[in-house]
């Protein structure tokens, strides 16, 4: 089937006469046209009224010659005029449909395109009072959210979000990954019972997964290969940054054969680098003009410095860490970047080589250090997006490293299995993808790059 047939035979089997806004651009001067949206702003002028309607693609003018009651011409005109009164009674943010003659006119500033309306239809009338503005808190326009999800700024949002997916998705695929579907309940903990959700089921009691790490490691002695998911998880934590969610959509990937977390690192470069490339590509120009930020495309392997470097760092920037454990805290990653930034003009590090302490007991420690783990942690732009590692796949190291961080070993059975019937050495990364898109856009809150946030105090709309 040549390119493109396909989805013209699945175009010419829709019902619906209706003409994308931005399809306007592609359709010929005087030609009838039929769009549809949601009223942004009426201009009710004493001889001509403007209608600036919005649908999921763009915005577009309407007008309507206004014939009033007090014109001659009104009584032999009837449609006209109950036109010209139904654009004065509408509300902004009211759903219509609207059939008409296309002008193509310079002067016009939406894209230099005009439709003459000749026939409205209101098939969603809103009320008068929009409960949200442009200036209402954060907090107002999550309660009100599918109205500010309106703003073209958020619409825009959504598309890159899509295309940055499908982007990451496509190199998995190209590469003959496996797209996996983990559940989210679980019997037991995958990580710590700190941050754990726990629900009823039947009898018993179940958990709302906070990624599928062990699922994705059972794929190895399953002989997958390399999996990877898109996919929910849930956080039982108390936070209220603007970085944190009790649930998110987490992207997650797995492989084996690794000899190292370097090797987790380089596929992980090279997934978000894509990602990157098909926003930049599809939407550059249009997050430039409409969200103020310039995005490029990072150049590749991104600066990598280890744990205890990174500590010099910021030491030598005269920042002490207040972590007893010598992580580094968000405002050691910002200064981190800052460095990165300046010395290699990146947004990107990796931090490598964590302390075995204040890593989970699954992370592989140093054949010759039982003091640091093959992990990373990836910064992006100041924040922390993504942790990764080397999986110990060793099944007595395994049970070891666990009861070393006095884990409940009897209700990991079922994950130690994995381990006595065969398995590759593998790794693999797990990452945020509201966090990211909010550092991408250059976003004040993961709210806003969030479809629906959920925190908290949050669990509406």
């Amino acid at each position: 089937m040549a390119p493109g047939t396909l989805r013209r035979l699945v175009d010419s089997a829709l019902v619906t006469s209706r003409i994308r806004i931005a399809d306007l651009a592609h359709t010929t001067d005087g030609t009838t046209v039929t769009v549809g949206g949601f009223v942004e702003t009426v201009r009710d002028q004493k001889k001509v009224q403007f209608v600036i309607l919005r649908d999921e693609s763009g915005a577009a003018q309407l007008v309507n010659p206004a014939l009033r009651e007090d014109d001659p011409e009104a009584g032999s005109s009837p449609e006209r005029r109950s036109l010209t009164d139904a654009i004065s009674a509408l509300a902004s943010g009211s759903f219509i449909e609207v059939t008409g003659e296309l002008k193509i006119d310079e002067r016009v500033k939406l894209g230099g395109l005009e439709v003459k309306m000749a026939s409205m239809v209101v098939t969603g009338a809103a009320e008068p009072e929009p409960p949200i503005a442009d200036d209402s808190s954060v907090d107002k326009r999550m309660d009100w959210r599918f109205l500010d999800l309106r703003r073209p700024g958020a619409n825009l949002i959504f598309r890159v979000q899509t295309t940055f997916e499908h982007a990451m998705r496509q190199w998995w695929v190209e590469r003959d990954w496996i797209e996996i579907h983990t559940p989210k309940l679980m019997a037991s903990a995958s990580e710590s019972r700190a941050e754990l959700f726990e629900v009823g089921y039947f009898d018993t009691t179940a958990y709302l997964a906070q990624s599928p790490q062990f699922f994705k490691q059972m794929a190895q002695p399953a002989g997958f290969g390399a999996v990877f998911e898109i996919a929910p998880a849930f956080r039982a934590d108390p936070s209220f940054t603007a970085r944190h969610a009790t649930e998110f959509t987490s992207v997650d990937a797995e492989m084996s054969w690794v000899t190292s977390h370097h090797d987790v690192m380089a596929m992980q470069e090279q997934v978000i680098t894509a990602g990157i490339a098909a926003v930049v590509e599809k939407y550059g120009d249009q997050v430039r003009d409409v969200l103020g930020v310039e995005l490029s495309v990072p150049t590749t392997p991104f600066p990598r410095v280890t744990l205890a470097e990174a500590r010099d760092i910021v030491a030598a920037g005269g920042y002490d860490l207040p972590r007893a454990d010598g992580d580094l805290d968000p405002e050691a990653e910002r200064r981190l970047s800052a460095y990165i930034q300046e010395k290699h003009g990146h947004p990107f590090v990796f931090v490598t080589d964590y302390d075995t302490s204040i890593r989970p007991f699954y992370h592989m420690r140093h054949a010759d250090n039982d003091g640091l783990t093959n992990s990373y942690d990836l910064l992006y732009r100041g924040t922390e997006i993504s942790t990764g590692a080397q999986r110990e796949h060793r099944i007595e190291i395994l049970e070891a490293q666990a009861k070393d961080k006095g884990m409940h070993v009897d209700e990991l059975g079922s994950y130690f299995d994995f381990f006595r019937h065969g398995v590759p050495p593998h790794g693999g990364f797990g990452m945020g993808l509201a966090r990211v898109i909010m550092l991408m856009l250059e976003q004040s809150s993961i709210r806003e790059t969030t479809f629906l946030f959920r925190g908290p105090n949050r669990l509406l709309p």
